[in-house]
């Protein structure tokens, strides 16, 4: 009688909504999809876009995996961790970020049926470890080096793996005109990690073919004073000056207090002020440099100082471009104008103003050290142009990464298909449970091809039974989706490369997610009212608080 009228024991607050248990794993396991869902149609040469439209009325077209799943507003916790490995994908290898989503999901979508049916999540955990690592084993066996290449030969392996990640994109169109810019832009920066030395301008208008790369720095015309344009707009060889000070003439405003005996001393004062803009601005003059690039504003006293010396200039000039272009010319900025010698001065073969579209670039080109370039991308519609950015950034890291790591792997769903069939073929070696697990896993990297089907419009279960046959027979190791025809084809030999690591990254991190998320049994979730009217309550706090200490703190200002 008295076990019956213990009280009950409340943990937490009143409203805290707790869900445990198979039921939680199920609905974290549903909400993955429900997201993977958003993006799967986005895959592949034949995927679709999607139009965002945020409530800041900003209005993004893309098919980036990356970028969709990072503009998606998504609340739900487990849900999340798919965001966060698009973003690392993107992060790390650029491309293959809705490949990522879809096998988590897919990996979490064969693993439900068994918890539902009371198989502990650890037991598959297990397994799902154990496939992944033997499937990036089998990659790293399959894939194939471009290492010890001619440079020419190297140039055409990564103008592929660049148009293979291109096909997917918006300007899959012009994927070779676009591939081959991509491997120039990279090879340009050498060795160089810094992914800002390669600037991408956008300029509305034209069409893509209009275009081009520039092996050097190119950037907008900056905001001018009168006197600009008698500048020269054209150097041959010239000498390049890079400051980070202003050359304006400045009243003192420091709440300097001068105090004058005679009022003729009044003009001596002025005329101080006028020697130091001249002194500095002959320093820069007797330099030699032909062309002075300021981060900070260059006045229209100075604009015209050197428009009279036939002096190029340009003030406020963005700090990504002036460290740019201190890394092409080899010069150094100074952040001040005294014993400026030739070391610090940067050089280019040809400094030019050119119109693009409706905008004056400056453009230095035959740069000494060489290790930048910029693409001026054209196009029409804004968001047509950002999405084009987005698809480059992607193309340039997949070839920095081919050049790095230097393997390739088939694409067009052949790794995906190759590695299933491996992990079914040692699945029969497996006794018990595990077996079944290591199926699923391998039956769930098959999603990758049945997607790009889908996408395509193509009968999967047809093109997927004839995969599944021809790698069987162990010589079409190769072999993927044709999206050209509706068949299969060998992807090596059609050129569908994409670097090892792509694949790597994205079966490890996608397994990863899975086993977190197939590890989650309870979801805590504190009520909302209650902590928002606690907020409240502590803002007010603060505020009154706040305001007694500066009323105390004011009067003892006074007192004293």
């Amino acid at each position: 009688m008295a076990s019956m009228m213990q009280p009950q024991i409340i943990l937490l607050k009143e409203g805290t909504d707790t869900s445990q248990g198979r039921a939680q794993v199920v609905s974290n396991i549903n909400a993955c999809t429900a997201v993977a869902d958003t993006v799967r149609t986005t895959l592949g040469p034949r995927g679709m876009d999607k139009l965002i439209h945020d409530d800041k009325g900003g209005v993004t077209i893309s098919n980036d995996g990356a970028t969709i799943m990072r503009l998606l507003d998504i609340v739900h916790p487990a849900a999340k961790i798919l965001v966060d490995i698009a973003r690392s994908q993107d992060s790390e290898v650029g491309d293959g970020t809705t490949t990522v989503v879809l096998l988590a999901a897919e990996f979490l979508k064969e693993a439900k049926p068994y918890v539902e049916d009371g198989v502990h999540p650890h037991s598959l955990i297990r397994s799902y470890r154990t496939a992944g690592n033997m499937a990036i084993q089998r990659v790293k066996e399959l894939a194939v080096s471009i290492e010890g290449k001619s440079l020419e030969e190297k140039k055409s392996l990564l103008a592929k793996c660049a148009a293979t990640t291109l096909s997917s994109k918006l300007i899959g169109g012009e994927k070779e005109f676009f591939a081959s810019m991509v491997v120039d832009a990279v090879l340009a920066i050498g060795n160089d990690d810094r992914l800002n030395l390669i600037g991408i301008k956008k300029v509305p208008g034209g069409t893509m073919r209009d275009s081009f790369l520039v092996n050097g720095v190119a950037f907008k015309k900056t905001f001018s004073y009168a006197g600009f344009e008698q500048q020269p707009k054209k150097f041959l060889n010239p000498k390049i000056l890079l400051l980070n000070i202003e050359l304006e003439l400045k009243s003192e405003k420091e709440n300097a207090e001068i105090r004058l005996s005679d009022p003729l001393q009044y003009q001596s004062i002025v005329d101080a002020e006028w020697n130091i803009i001249y002194d500095k601005l002959d320093k820069c003059v007797k330099s030699g440099a032909k062309i002075v690039l300021s981060r900070l504003a260059i006045g229209d006293l100075a604009t015209q100082y050197f428009a009279d010396r036939d002096i190029f200039c340009a003030g406020r000039v963005t700090e990504e471009d002036l460290q740019r272009v201190a890394a092409a010319t080899g010069g150094m900025v100074q952040t001040s104008v005294n014993n400026v010698i030739d070391e610090v001065l940067g050089s280019c073969e040809v400094f030019e103003e050119k119109q693009v579209g409706n905008e004056r670039f400056n453009i230095f080109s035959g740069c000494p050290s060489g290790q930048t370039a910029t693409i001026v991308l054209r196009g029409g519609a804004d968001q047509f142009i950002e999405e084009a950015e987005r698809s480059l950034h992607d193309a340039i890291m997949i070839v920095r990464r081919a050049l790095k790591n230097s393997t390739v792997v088939p694409g067009g769903g052949a790794i995906d298909m190759e590695i299933s069939k491996y992990l079914r073929q040692h699945a029969r070696t497996i006794a018990g449970k595990s077996q079944f697990f290591v199926n699923s896993f391998a039956k769930a990297l098959e999603v990758i091809p049945r997607q790009l089907c889908d996408n395509a419009g193509f009968d999967a279960t047809d093109v997927l039974n004839k995969l599944r046959q021809k790698h069987a027979s162990g010589e079409g190791a190769n072999y993927g989706v044709d999206i050209n025809t509706g068949g299969i084809a060998d992807s090596f030999a059609n050129f569908v490369w994409e670097p090892a690591v792509v694949k790597i990254n994205a079966i490890n991190a996608a397994t990863e997610a899975s086993c977190l998320i197939l590890s989650v049994d309870e979801t805590v979730k504190n009520p909302k009212s209650e902590s928002a009217q606690g907020e409240a309550a502590a803002g007010a706090m603060a505020g009154r608080g706040g305001g007694a200490m500066r009323g105390r703190g004011e009067r003892g200002m006074r007192r004293r």
